[in-house]
């Protein structure tokens, strides 16, 4: 990390909280490789986080950090700051007018559990996205027909200099996997609303996305969920396995047999070769179809 910005302890403002230098982020996120944070802070509260990002050095980078599952850290580590969120911004709530508030922090099958035990409809497609709520809202994350843009109300914001804002979801610019919430900005909390259900019914078609993720999808690999987004009018999936990807390896990363919008660490895989493979199948499917693949996967830091 020679070329990253480097903090030193007199640097970073004193935080409610645990805060970790070169803390791992292999340790968690799915792919189990990859480079530390610079420095890995987990605030204690909202407010902490506010009062640590309003004093922190404006040129400092802020990177928040769910449970990793759709994210390659690259393995030079990422300079800067890395939030990770406490399980005290994991809670989950119900409220009226079939709204749910659930903690950033929160898994989306915890928030799809809680609406279905109140009768909520609409939020059943939570139960297919492996993240938490915070990455989900930040890039409108969706499966099943279904997007985080079609029930999120509101989402309570830290800005990079340390606001504590609520905004409509309007205010997020969303599109496909995308929102307009700057970088360096947490979310902290969201508020969804769904429709009058029955339990039963509601818990019938999680049950049917869970099984039809376990016969479709490599759950139990070291993986990052979807690689890439579904261009207009095609499924990457089915342009990867036309263009000869399927199985396709680079040292100890592959692109799973099973599901090939999905790439796997079969072991002792490097971010950089994890990062290589998908840039090799997004060449082979442009000669093959002419189609240029987007990464769904964010890739942050810096290569070694």
């Amino acid at each position: 990390m020679s070329t990253a910005l480097r903090l030193d302890t007199a640097a970073l403002p004193p935080v409610a909280g645990k805060v970790e230098p070169q803390g791992s982020l292999a340790d968690f996120i799915w792919f189990r490789t990859g480079g530390p944070a610079e420095w890995l802070v987990r605030p204690d509260t909202v407010e902490a986080l506010a009062e640590l990002l309003r004093q922190l050095d404006p040129e400092v980078p802020v990177l928040p950090v769910g449970v990793g599952s759709n994210l390659i850290v690259r393995d030079g580590g990422v300079p800067g700051v890395v939030v990770r969120l406490p399980k005290a911004m994991a809670r989950v709530s119900v409220e009226p007018g079939n709204r749910v508030r659930a903690g950033a922090g929160a898994m989306g099958i915890t928030v799809a559990s809680g609406a279905r035990d109140a009768g909520i409809a609409g939020l059943e497609f939570l139960r297919g996205i492996p993240g938490t709520i915070g990455g989900a809202v930040r890039m409108n994350a969706g499966a099943y027909g279904r997007d985080t843009s079609d029930i999120l109300v509101e989402a309570t914001v830290v800005t990079r200099e340390g606001t504590i804002q609520i905004w409509p979801a309007e205010r997020l610019g969303y599109t496909y996997r995308h929102s307009e919430l700057p970088a360096g900005a947490v979310v902290v909390e969201a508020v969804f609303e769904g429709t009058p259900g029955d339990p039963a019914a509601i818990g019938a078609e999680m049950d049917r996305i869970a099984a039809e993720r376990e016969a479709s999808q490599p759950l139990r690999s070291r993986t990052g969920g979807s690689t890439f987004k579904n261009p207009d009018g095609h499924k990457a999936w089915a342009l990867i396995d036309a263009a000869g990807c399927r199985g396709l390896r680079r040292g100890d990363a592959q692109v799973s047999e099973k599901h090939c919008n999905f790439l796997l660490n079969l072991g002792s895989a490097s971010s950089a070769e994890i990062e290589a493979l998908g840039e090799e199948v997004r060449a082979r499917v442009k000669a093959h179809s002419g189609v240029e693949l987007e990464w769904e996967i964010q890739r942050v830091g810096l290569a070694k």
